[in-house]
């Protein structure tokens, strides 16, 4: 029923890239601290960069847990569940890394994704993975995707840019279990 992939490979690839939603699951080191699981989703915010190495947009949004968790111990999963066709649960087990919009090499990486919308992005997450899973997915149940929400692009494209300078410090400058988020200093 399960099994462990050596790499990503292509077969593997297009099933990850045809998911509309993921899972990202991370944790702090703290056993009283907060498991964090967020879905994600929006074509052409997902990418496969390489056999061991994928990456998403991560957009300006009410939590920064997710980046708080990696820049305290770096462990992450995604989970990817077909809610169509073969029944399939794929987890991507590895260590993340927070690249912000003015990193050196965020614009590279920005070029492997489709979604045009720059307006809100506040980091790529890259994922160096290390286990790379699936499973049956039998109890997954079947559903289609009428299409993405526009929400949160309507909602980003009312903000002039200062707004998100501010709503970072204000609002993602720590998790909920007050470890730093944004802005991220060395």
């Amino acid at each position: 029923m399960g099994k462990i992939h050596d790499a990503i490979d292509d077969r593997l690839a297009r099933f990850l890239l045809e998911q509309p939603v993921f899972f990202v699951g991370t944790a702090p080191l703290a056993g009283d601290g907060h498991v964090n699981v967020s879905p994600k989703g929006m074509d052409g915010t997902f990418a496969v960069l390489g056999e061991h190495r994928v990456a998403y947009l991560d957009y300006t949004g009410s939590g920064v847990e997710t980046i708080a968790h990696l820049r305290e111990n770096g462990r992450i999963v995604l989970m990817f569940c077909a809610f169509d066709g073969p029944p399939n649960i794929v987890r991507l087990h590895g260590t993340g890394r927070v690249i912000l919009t003015d990193a050196p090499e965020f614009d590279e990486l920005r070029a492997h994704f489709a979604k045009e919308r720059t307006l809100g992005q506040r980091a790529i997450i890259v994922v160096d993975v290390r286990r790379i899973s699936d499973s049956c997915g039998f109890s997954v149940p079947l559903m289609d995707v009428r299409g993405d929400r526009d929400l949160l692009d309507r909602y980003h494209e009312r903000r002039d840019p200062g707004y998100f300078d501010d709503y970072w410090l204000t609002r993602n400058s720590t998790s909920i279990d007050d470890l730093p988020g944004l802005p991220m200093t060395p």
